[in-house]
């Protein structure tokens, strides 16, 4: 293996590792089903991909340099988490019955197309993924290899390395199924994500 992979899928670990919307989105859809949960891994790591491949031909620094692009991405990026978070808060209201009973929440089911395209919009809709592509990849080109081909490459194995690394959020949630299933926890998981998501998409709607 070449010598510069081992620290480039360290700092992919490390990028993973950092808890983010995506992974709130993970989780939440690994609630409902695991394929459902899956197919948004496969929807995120598209995004990846496509950001990695965009940076390689230098598209994302344009997005970088036009601050109306940016902004533009950034609104639809807030409108995206705070759609996602009102769901999530809408799914644990109705997992409270009217006299404050605990009952099971009606989740909408998540067919795998929706999941798909849920991870795939969350990605793409966050311009803070575009400029990090950009700045990330091109540290891990080694001196003397050409540069497109090295950064789709990287760009690919960062993407898949990823699936494998959120794949296990999702075993791992199926695993504890019995245990998040039940009423209380599950309008709780609901809660604690739709509040996150909100959260994050208000700090960017709100960044400068």
């Amino acid at each position: 293996m070449p010598t510069f992979l081992l620290p480039f899928l360290g700092a992919c670990l490390l990028i993973a590792a950092a808890p983010g919307p995506s992974t709130v989105l993970i989780i939440r859809h690994s609630l409902r089903s695991r394929r459902a949960g899956f197919m948004t891994v496969l929807g995120n790591e598209t995004g990846v991909f496509v950001w990695g491949v965009s940076a390689a031909f230098g598209l994302t620094a344009l997005l970088a340099a036009s601050q109306a692009a940016y902004d533009a991405v950034r609104i639809v990026g807030a409108a995206v988490l705070l759609w996602f978070g009102v769901q999530a808060l809408r799914s644990a209201r109705r997992g409270r019955g009217g006299h404050g009973e605990e009952v099971e929440p009606q989740a909408a089911a998540v067919t795998p197309g929706a999941a798909y395209r849920a991870g795939l919009g969350m990605n793409l809709a966050n311009p803070k993924a575009a400029v990090f592509a950009m700045s990330f990849l091109p540290q891990f080109v080694p001196a003397g290899a050409p540069q497109l081909p090295t950064m789709v490459g990287l760009a690919a194995l960062w993407a898949v390395f990823e699936v494998g690394y959120y794949g296990a959020y999702v075993w791992f949630v199926d695993r504890l199924r019995s245990v998040f299933s039940r009423a209380a926890v599950r309008r709780r998981l609901e809660f604690v994500s739709g509040g996150v998501l909100v959260a994050l998409g208000v700090r960017m709607a709100l960044e400068n």
